[in-house]
C-alpha cells in the first residue's frame, strides 16, 4: 500500500505542479483556460469558477491545461493564438521551470531533514544486530583508535575498518573515561563495517545551495546519458520506462519520507529538462516552432506543425514501449 501510495504521490505531484506551471503563466498573460485537469480519463469532479473548469479525472497519470486557441486558431482576443510570442514562450516554458523548482525544493528538503555529517569521530547512532552495538559501544562515544591506528576524523574510521583484519581493537572516550572493544568487523559486498553512522547536523544556507547544485547535477548526468545514447557507448536497455519508474518509486517510498524527497526531486528534474528537449509534442518542440514563427514573422502552417508533432508523439511511444518491454520487464522477469 505504502508503493502504491508513494508512486501515486511523485506521479501526481509531479505532473501536478507542471501543469499548475502553464496554467498559471497563462492566467498571468491574460489567456482564457477553458479547463485545468488533474488525471486523464472520464471527469469525477469539477467545478467551474472564473471561467476555468477545474476537474478531477479517474486515471492518475497526467494532467492538462486547455487552453483557447492552443490546438486551433481562435478569434477569441484572450486566446493562446492571439498572445505575443514572448508571453506564449513563457506558458510554454513554465511547465518544465516548475518542474526544476520542485526538484530545488525536494532535494533542499532532503538535507535539511537529513542533515550533514560533523566529520568528528563521534558516533551519532548505531544499527541493530551489527559488531559496534553486540560489542556494548553506544551513540556519543568518541572513537580514538581501531587496532592502534589514530582515528582523527570520521572517514578514517571506514578506512581502517576496511584495510585491517575482521578482528578489530577500538578504544573510545565516553565522557572522559577510555573504554576497549573487542569485535569482529562484518563483510559485505566486498565492504568491511561495524555499524555506526556519524552525528549530523542542520545547515539551512547549505541545503539552499545544494538544491541547487543537486537539481544541476542531475541535467549534466541525464546529458551525458544522452550523449551516450548517440554514440553507442549506453544502450536503450538500460533506460527505465513506466513501469520501472513506479517500481524504484515503491522501494524507496518504504525507506522512508527523506529517500522519498530524494526520487521526487531527480524524476521531477528529469521531466523537466526532459520535456525541454526540441522534439516536436514535447514543450521544447512547441518552442522551436514559436522562435521560428518570431523569426519568420509568422507562424509554421498549421498542417506541417501537426504532422511534425504526430511524428514526435509515435516516437515516443515507440521508445516508451520498448523500453518498458525491453527494459523494465526484461529486468523483473530476469
Amino acid at each position: 500500500m505504502a508503493t502504491l501510495f508513494g508512486s501515486l504521490f511523485v506521479f501526481m505531484l509531479i505532473i501536478g505542479l507542471h501543469e499548475f506551471g502553464h496554467f498559471y503563466m497563462a492566467k498571468k498573460a491574460g489567456i482564457r483556460v477553458n479547463e485545468f485537469s488533474i488525471g486523464m480519463g472520464p471527469q469525477v469532479f469539477n467545478k467551474k469558477r472564473g471561467g476555468t473548469t477545474y476537474s478531477l479525472r479517474a486515471l492518475p497519470i497526467g494532467g492538462f491545461v486547455a487552453m483557447e486557441g492552443e490546438d486551433e486558431l481562435s478569434s477569441d482576443p484572450r486566446s493562446f493564438n492571439n498572445a505575443s510570442i514572448g508571453k506564449r514562450l513563457a506558458v510554454v516554458a513554465s511547465g518544465a521551470g516548475m518542474n526544476f523548482v520542485l526538484a530545488i525544493v525536494a532535494f533542499f528538503l532532503y538535507t535539511a531533514i537529513l542533515g550533514y555529517p560533523t566529520g568528528t569521530p563521534v558516533i551519532g547512532s548505531l544499527q541493530e544486530n551489527m559488531p559496534a552495538t553486540e560489542a556494548g559501544m553506544v551513540a556519543g562515544d568518541k572513537i580514538i583508535s581501531i587496532n592502534d591506528r589514530e582515528v582523527s576524523k570520521w572517514e578514517d574510521i571506514s578506512k581502517i575498518v576496511s584495510e585491517e583484519d575482521s578482528t578489530l581493537k577500538i578504544l573510545v572516550d565516553r565522557g572522559g573515561e577510555t573504554l576497549t572493544f573487542s569485535m569482529e568487523s562484518k563483510e559485505e559486498n566486498g565492504s568491511k563495517f561495524i555499524g555506526v553512522s556519524p552525528v549530523y547536523e542542520r545547515d539551512i544556507l547549505r541545503s539552499v545551495k545544494d538544491g541547487f547544485v543537486m537539481t544541476g547535477a542531475v541535467i549534466v548526468s541525464i546529458i551525458e546519458v544522452l550523449k551516450n545514447l548517440f554514440t553507442g557507448a549506453f544502450s536503450l536497455d538500460a533506460l527505465s520506462g513506466p513501469v520501472g519508474v513506479v517500481q524504484v518509486i515503491g522501494q524507496t517510498a518504504s525507506n522512508g519520507f527523506a529517500p522519498l524527497l530524494m526520487i521526487t526531486g531527480f524524476i521531477s528534474a528529469n521531466l523537466g529538462f526532459m520535456n525541454l528537449l526540441p522534439i516536436p509534442a514535447l514543450d521544447g518542440g512547441k518552442i522551436v516552432f514559436l522562435l521560428i514563427e518570431a523569426l519568420r514573422g509568422k507562424p509554421l502552417s498549421e498542417k506541417i506543425e501537426m504532422n511534425l508533432s504526430l511524428i514526435g508523439i509515435a516516437l515516443l511511444f515507440g521508445l516508451m514501449i520498448y523500453v518498458t518491454i525491453f527494459g523494465d520487464l526484461a529486468r523483473i522477469i530476469g
